[in-house]
């Protein structure tokens, strides 16, 4: 046993939280919540030690490599170890305070403490067998807690179709292990992307990538299997903020974790780019028209989980990874702060006249935020910069257009114009920063972008058409909201154009009539 077993540390200390707080009386409450926190707080002591230890001693794995029981400490495992700790912990402090004086206390902090331990031995597998069974474990665990009021129909039922389809899921995930277990000889995670990156693989390689984006995207809430995501409204407010900012991220993490595995089968990463592009263009449509918090906080966690994997159809996978990490800090607070949102609407002023941008303006916006996203791409050097990842960066400096164009209107204030001016130059100098910094961080253990073939540049002016529409179309929102025809268009977006009533409809089964 090496030192990288240090791994197995912050996984086994929610465990026994787990199992403490599981035996202790309902009157206990405080009791085991404080130690829950004392375990969480020295499991992200634990992480960072295995930081420590990927300093010093550079990555490894630990335990039984060949049979797939192992973990393993890389840039990619402490990273989202010290993640998953952060967020744990913020979620369990919360917890006791939001579920003081339940009957049901201890056990909703087991369940959490059991739901974390999952997730880190998730993120910190260095084999096969221990990442099937803690993937299977989370979706287990994360059923009792989204399942926590029992006499809440709507979550009974939302529950049920994340567990069908969280089964299809996990039976993709393990056929996708047999298939590489067999095609490598190995269960060793790191052994399988080392001989897929450096010589050739077995033709049915391509079918496992295929199973892993499968069991990613239905992981992840991709349309039109996002339907169960939004309407878990009715657990629990920390449940929310542990699923929307943690357990949700193991599809994309999976997708990332085998990243040489995804560019041995080109098709398989177009698919992605086409399922997570057009996810994030509808589920970012869908949320503009939901009136309640944590129903749009929702479909905003479902448009995210799209523009993730469509990093990862490009192959922009440390871009892919530093979104999860952004995405889980601002979501959990977004949930655990979602009444004090409320408060701030209800209380808040009613805005005065908005200067409303016409074509003119718009059309000026997106030149001006794409000539500064130009300028700043090539002091960062442009030309040694994949391709997608430029296209990726025009897609997001579409959403600065889009606020650009109300400070190019004929009514705006100037100082309107400069800030949103001044928006425009900061989010194009971030995103080439920040994409430097998570290439250095993250990029020596994850394959390099390859060059796009035709497939590759049909996809990103698809993607680039697409999105640019959208904000040109937002922008020219008040010109043509007041059509008769844009009513009726705007009921079929917020009900998310019926694909969950369909997913209700293909799953009318006994089991989910009872909660009808």
């Amino acid at each position: 046993m090496t030192i990288h077993a240090i791994a197995l540390i912050a996984p086994a200390l929610l465990a026994v939280a787990a199992l403490f707080a599981a035996v202790r009386p309902a009157d206990a409450a405080a009791q085991t919540g404080r130690a829950a926190e004392i375990a969480i707080l020295l499991a992200g002591l634990s992480g960072l030690a295995g930081l420590a230890v990927l300093l010093t001693a550079g990555p490894g794995s630990a335990g039984l490599l060949t049979a797939g029981l192992s973990v393993r400490i890389d840039a990619l495992t402490v990273t989202m170890a010290l993640l998953v700790c952060f967020v744990g912990w913020v979620v369990l402090r919360y917890s006791r305070t939001y579920l003081r004086g339940e009957p049901g206390h201890t056990r909703f902090t087991a369940l959490i403490c059991a739901t974390i331990a999952s997730v880190l031995l998730f993120v910190q597998s260095g084999g096969l067998l221990t990442l099937v069974a803690s993937w299977i474990a989370t979706s287990l665990f994360l059923h009792q807690l989204l399942v926590f009021y029992k006499d809440r129909v709507a979550a009974s039922r939302a529950a049920y179709k994340k567990s069908f389809m969280a089964r299809i899921s996990d039976l993709s995930l393990v056929l996708a292990a047999l298939l590489l277990a067999t095609a490598f000889g190995t269960g060793d995670i790191a052994t399988i992307l080392s001989t897929a990156a450096n010589s050739a693989a077995p033709a049915y390689v391509s079918a496992a990538a295929a199973l892993l984006a499968l069991a990613a995207i239905l992981k992840s809430a991709q349309f039109p299997f996002h339907g169960w995501l939004t309407e878990v409204m009715e657990t629990p407010t920390p449940v929310s903020a542990l699923l929307h900012a943690g357990v949700i991220n193991a599809g994309g993490f999976l997708l990332i974790r085998f990243a040489d595995v995804l560019t041995v089968a080109p098709f398989v990463l177009a698919a992605l780019v086409l399922v997570g592009g057009f996810t994030a263009l509808i589920a970012g449509l869908v949320m503009l028209t939901q009136p309640a918090v944590k129903t749009s906080l929702a479909w905003s966690t479902v448009a995210q989980m799209g523009f993730m994997v469509l990093q990862c159809g490009f192959a922009l996978f440390p871009l892919a990874l530093l979104h999860i990490v952004a995405h889980s800090l601002y979501k959990a607070h977004a949930f655990l702060s979602s009444g004090t949102a409320v408060e701030a609407v209800t209380d808040a002023r009613k805005p005065g006249p908005v200067a409303v941008p016409g074509p003119a303006a718009v059309a000026l916006a997106f030149a001006v935020a794409l000539s500064i996203f130009a300028v700043v791409a090539a002091i960062f050097g442009a030309g040694g910069k994949p391709p997608q990842m430029l296209a990726l960066g025009a897609i997001l400096i579409f959403g600065v257009a889009y606020l650009l164009a109300q400070g190019f209107a004929d009514r705006a204030p100037m100082q309107l114009t400069r800030r949103t001016t001044l928006y425009a130059l900061t989010a194009s100098l971030s995103y080439f920063a920040l994409q430097a910094g998570a290439d250095a961080i993250w990029g020596p253990a994850l394959p390099a972008t390859p060059s796009p073939g035709t497939l590759e540049w049909l996809l990103m002016a698809l993607a680039l058409v697409s999105f640019g529409a959208l904000a040109i179309a937002q922008s020219m929102f008040a010109h043509w909201a007041t059509a008769p025809a844009i009513a009726g268009l705007r009921v079929h977006i917020a009900n998310g154009l019926y694909a969950n009533a369909l997913t209700d409809r293909l799953l009318k089964t006994r089991s989910l009539r009872k909660f009808s």
